[in-house]
């Protein structure tokens, strides 16, 4: 276990992109804060273990013997006992001064288990788009919470409580890859833990601009699966249906309708729906479509205009009672 006087690590995951990792890594270690960093490595080909050895000998690499997906950043956590950890990917970054500003927010909340950072993108410094839909919130923002309570974020702009990850179980191996966070969420605030966006903590990303293809298939099927593994039969057959008649007419809808079959059987298995006020919130956000994002995926087709990013969502920011608390 690694371990460091300042109190948030970071944990960064990759595969088979040694050159940006390692100019990830420059960025990570000439921070102010110093925090301790892990990179968990998800089965590499090219050679980024021993380079990220030879260049940050001060990093610990975590190398996996297959390709675990988003579960990399389980073990990435478990390797730290920072009572905070930073998520970076290959192509992300934190600002200087983020990682301490972030250290206070979470002294000064107690119930906040996760901080969803504004997202600066590629050398212009953008804004991420994700930003303006966080910070419109519907629900606003709870007296114990420092920014609106959401129910989405990016997992390379977000810092955990590492209790409350742990505790939530972190990332699903379900999904392994694209649109895991908002199981994640849904998890931690059934807890009762605080998701909050909070615009002045801020993470950098460069992300390659050419295309990912199969990105929204993944994106698609993982959006069915967190649907089944979360929320009512009713609303989880409705999603099946949706996608099957989206299928006939899209490829990708298809690829994502193929790909969820076999994995169906395991998501019902591990079926655990929110408590009663969390999908009445759900529902809530559902009428409001004008906060969730809208963005296609950059490799999704023009005519595939239905297989969209899941909307990132808000909750209830309280604690619920035991009553409450307990499954549908």
């Amino acid at each position: 276990m690694t371990t460091s006087p300042f109190p948030v690590g970071v944990v960064v995951i990759t595969r088979n992109r040694r050159e940006r990792v390692l100019r990830s890594l420059d960025r990570l270690g000439g921070l102010p804060e110093a925090p301790p960093i892990v990179v968990v490595d998800n089965a590499s080909r090219d050679g980024t273990v021993p380079a990220v050895r030879a260049r940050h000998p001060g990093v610990r690499v975590l190398p996996l013997g297959s390709n675990e997906g988003a579960v990399a950043r389980n073990h990435g956590v478990l390797a730290l006992d920072t009572p905070y950890v930073a998520f970076s990917d290959d192509d992300s970054w934190w600002h200087p001064g983020a990682l301490t500003e972030a250290a206070s927010l979470f002294s000064a909340h107690p119930r906040l288990g996760l901080l969803a950072a504004a997202t600066r993108v590629g050398p212009d410094g953008a804004t991420d788009p994700l930003d303006a839909v966080l910070a419109g919130s519907p629900l606003g923002t709870a007296p114990d919470l420092p920014g609106p309570s959401v129910l989405g974020f990016l997992a390379c702009a977000a810092i955990v409580r590492r209790s409350a990850f742990l505790e939530a179980g972190g990332f699903h191996p379900l999904l392994h890859f694209g649109a895991e966070e908002t199981l994640l969420a849904l998890d931690l605030v059934a807890r009762g833990w605080g998701v909050a966006h909070c615009p002045w903590v801020v993470a950098h990303h460069h992300p390659d601009p050419g295309p990912r293809p199969g990105r929204s298939a993944r994106v698609r099927r993982n959006e069915l699966l967190t649907t089944w593994l979360r929320r009512p039969w009713t609303h989880a057959a409705a999603a099946t249906a949706r996608l099957a008649r989206d299928a006939v007419r899209c490829a990708e809808a298809r690829a994502a309708f193929l790909s969820v079959l076999p994995l169906l059987p395991a998501a019902v298995h591990h079926r655990r729906p929110v408590p009663r006020w969390l999908e009445a919130d759900l529902r809530l956000l559902a009428r409001h479509p004008e906060v969730a994002p809208t963005a296609r995926p950059p490799d999704m087709p023009v005519e595939c205009h239905s297989c969209t990013v899941p909307g990132t969502g808000t909750h209830r920011a309280r604690r619920p009672s035991k009553r409450e608390s307990d499954p549908q």
